[in-house]
């Protein structure tokens, strides 16, 4: 028995391997025509009968959509800022509209994303990378190696800060849009991060002050049709490691938070961005905000599915992070220990990407 074991994960990896090293990504394996998909994108039992239509869905839930019309103004600010406070520490993710981001500039973004992933495998070749050295890689799947199974789903990763990656460096085809994001998502990055500091009752440039927004690095995913979206996902369960995440999703859906035991589905709103809490940001406010695990499912549709993220992170990585000293007292002590922001990185990187945060390794 173990001799047959033994080749089935000699075989996994080689597979494995040779995907990697194709460079085609799952938009590669769609074009070939294929109908059932590799062994290696096959989710074990326990996640895939969560992902049974009804399966612990609660079609009654809806995200909160905030509106961050008069952020600048007394009266709507305070109201804003309570409802972020509550989206923060109930869902750990709400959706905002009259962001200030243009529409033109979301739409000629995901658009420039979408086509990077389109283009001819070749062109596409010169950029794939597992390490991020020139702050620019295209891949399939961050954790190929490690996890227990891959998803259906390419990624073009840019670093944006502290150093944004060479300009040259950045795919031609969304080389502009990219530089555009960057700069409204920076200034929207600002604007949130204060947000969430009011609902802790801390100065306003509290995060800003701890450089948690200097570190950002942009995802463009792509998810296209899956033969067998019951067997596998678009993206496993996960929280995110940073501060907060800004997200722009298409039309065609599929991202979804979990609350309690049950899974809800985040439903595209047009011009809307989703914003979720990051574990960093549950540690530092103490868990009074709560970082969710989400998940996205492998696309059923004829239509791909695009989405970008980008990920808020401290600039300096040896400063200590910890609960803020300002939310403590003998009535709320401290939940978790101090830590580097590089050992907390790393940490998450050796991990697979799935299952509940790194935050409970740092837990008093």
């Amino acid at each position: 028995m173990a001799t047959n074991v033994n080749a089935e994960e000699y075989d996994r990896v080689k597979e494995v391997k040779q995907f990697d090293e194709s460079k085609i990504g799952v938009k590669g394996l769609v074009d070939s025509g294929i109908t059932t998909i590799p062994r290696f994108f096959v989710h074990p039992p326990d996640v895939l009968s969560q992902l049974k239509p009804g399966s612990k869905i609660r079609p009654d839930l809806v995200i909160p959509t905030i509106d961050l019309s008069g952020v600048d103004s007394h009266h709507n600010r305070s109201l804003i800022v309570d409802q972020i406070r509550q989206a923060c520490s109930s869902f750990g993710f709400f959706q905002i509209i009259n962001h200030g981001v243009p529409l033109g500039v979301l739409d000629r973004t995901i658009e420039s994303i979408k086509g990077f992933h389109e283009e001819p495998t070749e062109i596409k070749a010169r950029f794939y990378t597992r390490g991020l050295g020139t702050g620019v890689s295209y891949i399939s799947n961050v954790d190929l190696y490690n996890s227990k199974a891959a998803s259906w789903r390419d990624t073009l990763q840019l670093r944006m800060g502290p150093k944004m990656a060479d300009h040259d460096q950045i795919p031609e085809i969304c080389r502009n849009e990219v530089i555009e994001w960057d700069r409204e998502i920076k200034r929207l990055g600002e604007v949130l991060s204060g947000l969430m500091c009011e609902g802790l009752g801390v100065e306003t440039s509290r995060l800003k002050e701890m450089t948690c927004l200097e570190g950002r690095t942009m995802v463009g995913h792509y998810y296209p049709k899956c033969p067998q979206p019951d067997l596998t996902v678009g993206l496993a369960y996960h929280t995110d490691p940073g501060i907060l995440t800004v997200v722009q999703q298409d039309h065609v859906g599929g991202l979804q938070v979990k609350y309690g035991e049950d899974w809800v589905d985040v439903k595209p709103v047009p011009g809307a961005l989703v914003i979720n809490v990051g574990d960093l940001l549950q540690i530092i406010s103490n868990e009074v905000y709560k970082s969710a695990e989400h998940r996205v499912l492998a696309n059923p549709s004829h239509e791909p599915r695009v989405s970008i993220a980008v990920f808020f992170n401290p600039g300096n990585r040896d400063d200590l992070y910890g609960p803020l000293p300002e939310l403590l007292s003998s009535e709320k002590p401290a939940l978790y220990r101090q830590f580097t922001l590089t050992d907390f990185m790393t940490r998450f990187f050796k991990k697979e990407l799935d299952g509940k945060s790194l935050s409970n390794y740092y837990k008093l």
